[in-house]
């Protein structure tokens, strides 16, 4: 057996074991604003319920492992103590992957990802309109567990409104869990879908992927590529450029002329494949 003293091994080591072990775990969405009203919204799996009366959630935006800064939602919240936690399930967990790449301050997450803001009724944060469960809720106190890198932040939250999609809920109106597919988070690239098991996503690029927003209307606007296929697309660092794609058109001639569903319907299929390059080279034919 690996017998391991905390104190021994890198901090960053000591974080994958931990990962690893204690999981999978739910992931808070929280979205926060900061004192010009500036929306964020990141994915934290340091998460869960702690009470229900009065209602009390705890995440934890820790400190970088890497170079022990702090999170946008952290120093959102020590000035702006209010924050929705938004439940992710598993028709949103790309966009929810997208959405914790590390942009600059002031970059609307929401948008990068693709995700609607809907405005909350007690506090000022925006909820994900795609989550199908949305708590808002008021930070009651936080708890710094130390300065270095790696170090937890506990954000204690009371809840103050619960909003839940009908559609997730069954003949008793209470939450089906078959229904709202919940995602949850494990070590490295795993997650775990509650219903299916184990599946990855690929970490975001330590560059930044292009955003949602920067994908072509008619792409974005596709009645058949889910979030999830434009949260993979948006996770790229630059799109084709119109020499790669002419040579990929000209390679495979049976994808030009084709109606904007068909081409949407053929990338579909490459993501599928986990093929990104060239499913972008396929949307990008004759454009």
């Amino acid at each position: 057996m690996l017998t391991i003293n905390p104190k021994e091994v890198s901090t960053g080591k000591l974080h994958q074991y931990l990962l690893g072990a204690v999981a999978p775990r739910p992931i808070a969405f929280a979205s926060t604003i900061d004192e010009e009203g500036n929306p964020n919204l990141s994915p934290f799996s340091f998460f869960n319920v702690f009470g229900a009366n009065p209602p009390i959630m705890i995440f934890s935006p820790a400190r970088s492992v890497r170079n022990n800064t702090t999170k946008h939602t952290l120093d959102n919240v020590e000035k702006i103590k209010e924050v929705v936690i938004n439940i992710v399930n598993y028709d949103i967990v790309q966009q929810m992957s997208l959405s914790s790449t590390m942009y600059p301050k002031g970059v609307n997450e929401f948008v990068k990802a693709g995700l609607t803001m809907l405005p909350s009724e007690e506090v000022k944060p925006f909820r994900v309109a795609e989550s199908p469960v949305q708590f808002e809720c008021k930070v009651n106190d936080i708890i710094y567990t130390g300065n270095e890198g790696g170090a937890g932040n506990l954000i204690v939250c009371e809840v103050v409104k619960v909003h839940i999609k009908e559609e997730v809920l069954n003949e008793e109106g209470l939450i089906d869990q078959y229904k709202i597919d919940l995602v949850s988070r494990a070590g490295g690239s795993f997650y775990s879908r509650a219903r299916d098991g184990f599946f990855e996503i690929p970490k975001p690029l330590s560059t930044l992927g292009v955003g949602v927003d920067q994908i072509p209307d008619p792409i974005r606007n596709s009645t058949v590529l889910t979030g999830n296929n434009l949260g993979v697309l948006a996770n790229v660092e630059a799109l084709p450029n119109a020499e790669v794609v002419d040579n990929f058109a000209q390679e495979h001639p049976e994808y030009l002329g084709l109606s904007e569903e068909k081409k949407h319907t053929f990338a579909q299929q490459y993501l599928d494949k986990n093929d990104v390059e060239s499913a972008w080279k396929v949307l990008l034919i004759n454009r």
